[in-house]
């Protein structure tokens, strides 16, 4: 057989986006994959198990023969079956294990059976996730960051997620970066956040961009943090103040917490039950707040909560929630905001409203 092809050129896969097979049991994927990556897994978590119990007690060999005997017959038909359709679908399609070895090299071999030629990636995920995690490190050397700060609802999201020159951090971290932030999907883990934070900064620095904007975060984003070098680097940066009156604070705040996120509820759980486990999901995050807004501001955020919730489901309308909302906003996130923003003065360049503040970033940047 004429040797296959096998390919370390990682920077080419990111910035192709090329679609990925990634051959891991189950158990090894849910760890962390890299963004585009799909399990179509050579063995399932209990074939991988007891091919590994084989091949501590009796060798390598034995291991092989028993993956074989084990993925045959119908079983094997299947998952050729399913490798060859998402190349049908992704003529561009390449394939890893864990470390480039025998699982891909025999999927590959077994393709190529078939007349189905596959790139196989040199050193598997192992090698990948490497480079990944060296590009992230070496990164800070090429750009300058500029943080993106102001009160919470001042629409800095909204902002940065219409900036070409900006990370969407949250976005990629799927939280809001607040007790309020959760969703209703669950936040990736801590790899594959990694592994998709290199690649949005691989392919902006290949566009040639020196500075790169960020929402004010630290270092945390819910339960995902920035790799060490890289929080510092950001944490060094000027800080852009987006000033939003409270009146449009309440309103995006308003769009994002309730309205955004009941559709959200109602989509995964149904309209009754969803909107039930909305109601659960904010006194929980009133909860997590209680102690730094003391006992007497959380009863009242409660009441006033509970108020309108009770009128929502009388009413049909939402629209009394702006007043927990507005006093969320003034009570504990303000306060909080002002007191972190006041030691950080000397980083601040600008403050203005949102008009002010790109036509600031256009010419910064340019």
């Amino acid at each position: 057989m004429a040797e296959l092809p096998l390919t370390n050129d990682f920077r080419s896969i990111v910035l192709n986006e090329t679609p990925l097979i990634d051959l891991r049991a189950p158990v090894e994927f849910a760890k962390g994959a890299f963004p585009g990556a799909v399990n179509l897994p050579l063995m399932n978590d209990e074939e991988r198990r007891l091919v590994g119990i084989c091949y501590k007690h009796e060798g390598n060999a034995a291991a092989v023969k028993l993956g074989h005997k084990l993925v045959s017959g119908e079983t094997k038909e299947a998952r050729m079956a399913a490798w060859i359709a998402f190349m049908d679908a992704h003529p561009d399609a390449m394939l890893y294990c864990f470390r480039g070895g025998q699982r891909s090299q025999i999927v590959q071999e077994w393709l190529a059976q078939r007349g189905r030629v596959i790139t196989r990636l040199k050193g598997g995920y192992k090698a990948f996730r490497n480079y990944l995690m060296t590009q992230t490190e070496a990164s800070v050397a090429e750009f300058e960051p500029i943080i993106l700060g102001g009160r919470t609802g001042s629409g800095k999201t909204l902002l940065i997620e219409n900036l070409s020159y900006a990370v969407d951090l949250e976005g990629l971290a799927n939280h809001r970066g607040s007790s309020f932030g959760r969703h209703t999907t669950p936040q990736p883990t801590q790899v594959a956040f990694e592994n998709a934070l290199a690649y949005v900064m691989i392919q902006k620095l290949h566009q040639g961009m020196k500075h790169l904007v960020f929402e004010d975060e630290g270092k945390n984003i819910g339960r995902l943090y920035l790799p060490e070098t890289f929080a510092a680097h950001l944490q060094s940066g000027p800080l852009v103040i987006l000033e939003t009156p409270m009146s449009e604070r309440v309103e995006i705040t308003f769009d994002e917490y309730v309205l955004q996120e009941q559709a959200a509820f109602e989509e995964t759980f149904g309209k009754e039950e969803g909107i039930a486990q909305w109601r659960e999901a904010m006194l929980g995050a009133m909860g997590r707040i209680k102690k730094r807004l003391g006992g007497l501001r959380h009863q009242r955020l409660v009441e006033m909560f509970e108020s309108a919730f009770a009128e929502q489901i009388h009413s049909g309308s939402p629209e009394a929630h702006k007043h927990w909302v507005e006093y969320l906003l003034g009570e504990y996130y303000d306060p909080m905001y002002d007191y972190q923003i006041e030691k950080r003065q000397e980083q601040v360049i600008f403050r203005g409203d949102r008009t002010a503040v790109e036509a600031f970033l256009k010419e910064r940047i340019s």
